[in-house]
């Protein structure tokens, strides 16, 4: 047998049911892993818990282990959202992705590091190591799901969960070589604190392999009772998607960035080409279309992108406030000047221009475009605590595609497929109809295959000190 961390999730899971390990084996050569790790993943290591979970479900992934992001409540363990004004704080409750990660008998090894309250797209939390890809640890893993990203593409976990409001799971998924899935809203429940009355926000999943990847989505999927909406149920488990044959689909393509004007990375745009390339030879029609949404979206999305980060910072003592990041301050002193009807008219204002977009796309069954607009930049590269502002607009700079998916509530995929002349990973994304992970999944799964057919899986690519 390979090294059990060479195995993908789902193999895993197949050892453990044949006999040919255990999930405590699995357990405890992970937890060797994690045990000095340099790469900035894990703010909180859960061994014991991890060591008595209970193991039993029906699942494909019964007994793998995982970790959840730290933005997750998890009754009994630290869950400090990134953020030093909430050091020692623990939870009393598991939220719904937690007890269904439980429920499908997947042991947590802890919890991964994120930026304050997830917000920056880097993944520097206070007093922390920063995360970084494993490809070059110089250099970081994006974020603000860096750690889980970073954990699974060290080979620290096999899968991980992580969260996405703005590009979150797609954003270190490219920087780290790894297939980072945002699903449709609702189709994952938010309980129980349904922190999010915009609809940006979801879980979602990082994984060496497409497959891994919609097998955690099964295990997170579905509503929780008291939800206040939920996607369509699908007819078949996300899984058997990747099985599906996706027939002749029509991808629509651009390459402007959405939220500001910035030169794109040759090497990002040597990526998009390429999949378009690889997507005409598997049959596909590929069509360019314009940039679907306005750049007048953007001061609406940032305006409740502000209020968003002001509710993490509603009842925190002084003390508290004083050790809050500047970019955390900054934002929420935006918010300060929105008054409760302005946040109203800026939330049906994203609704509008939400359906303006699906519309102008109703016709295509996929879109593609970069994921981001360079490949892994150094760590501090972007981060500015002297200037939010202008940390801010790096921020913007650097993911200008992907929070357009969190306005529509597609599902979007971010997909390892290109590397640069010195190794370092760059995805690329592809986005689907709300409702139609099925058909992102069987167009991924067949890109994968196709890779693998010469010769370059993904799950072969392993970074230096796997």
């Amino acid at each position: 047998m390979a090294e059990l961390h060479d195995l993908t999730a789902l193999e895993q899971g197949a050892a453990i049911r044949a006999g040919e390990t255990s999930s405590a084996e699995l357990v405890e050569h992970y937890l060797r892993r994690i045990h000095g790790e340099p790469y900035g993943a894990f703010v909180t290591v859960t061994a014991d818990r991890a060591r008595t979970a209970p193991t039993e479900g029906d699942g494909p992934l019964a007994g793998v282990p995982t970790a959840v992001k730290d933005l997750n409540l998890t009754a009994g363990v630290p869950t400090g959202f990134g953020s030093a004004a909430y050091a020692g704080f623990v939870p009393d409750v598991d939220d719904e992705v937690v007890r269904r990660i439980g429920a499908a008998g997947m042991p947590v090894l802890g919890k991964t590091a994120t930026p304050e309250f997830g917000s920056p797209c880097y993944t520097e939390p206070a007093g922390r190591p920063p995360a970084v890809t494993p490809w070059d640890t110089t250099r970081m893993a994006g974020g603000s799901s860096g750690g889980a990203a970073a954990a699974v593409a060290a080979g620290l976990v096999p899968v991980a969960q992580g969260s996405d409001g703005g590009g979150s799971i797609r954003i270190p998924a490219s920087c780290c070589g790894l297939v980072g899935l945002k699903p449709s809203r609702g189709r994952i429940s938010a309980a129980p604190t349904y922190g999010d009355p915009v609809g940006l926000g979801t879980s979602g999943t990082l994984a060496r392999t497409v497959r891994d990847a919609a097998a955690l989505l099964d295990v997170l999927a579905g509503p929780a009772v008291g939800d206040p909406s939920w996607a369509p149920e699908p007819t078949s488990s996300f899984l058997s998607a990747c099985d599906a044959e996706p027939g002749r689909l029509r991808v629509a393509r651009f390459l402007d960035p959405v939220i500001t004007d910035v030169a794109v990375d040759p090497e990002c745009v040597a990526a998009y080409d390429g999949l378009s390339r690889r997507l005409e030879a598997l049959g596909h029609e590929v069509v360019d279309v314009e940039r679907p949404v306005s750049r007048d979206a953007v001061p609406v999305f940032e305006t409740c992108w502000a209020v968003l980060t002001a509710q993490s910072v509603v009842g925190l003592t002084d003390d508290q406030r004083a050790v809050l990041r500047p970019l955390t301050r900054w934002l929420a002193s935006r918010a300060d000047e929105v008054s409760g009807v302005a946040f109203a008219l800026a939330i049906g204002e994203l609704r509008r221009l939400a359906a303006g977009a699906l519309t102008r796309l109703a016709a295509y069954d996929l879109v593609l475009t970069p994921t981001l607009a360079a490949p892994p930049l150094p760590v501090g590269a972007i981060r500015d605590d002297t200037d939010p502002a202008a940390d801010f607009e790096a921020q913007k700079q650097f993911t200008p595609w992907t929070s357009l998916w969190n306005l529509t509530g597609s599902p979007a995929v971010s997909l390892p497929t290109h590397r640069t002349p010195e190794g370092l990973p760059v995805g690329t994304m592809l986005a689907a109809r709300p409702g139609e992970e099925a058909v992102l999944l069987a167009a991924a799964a067949q890109l994968e295959a196709s890779y693998a057919d010469e010769g370059d899986a993904w799950r072969d690519r392993v970074p230096p000190g796997w």
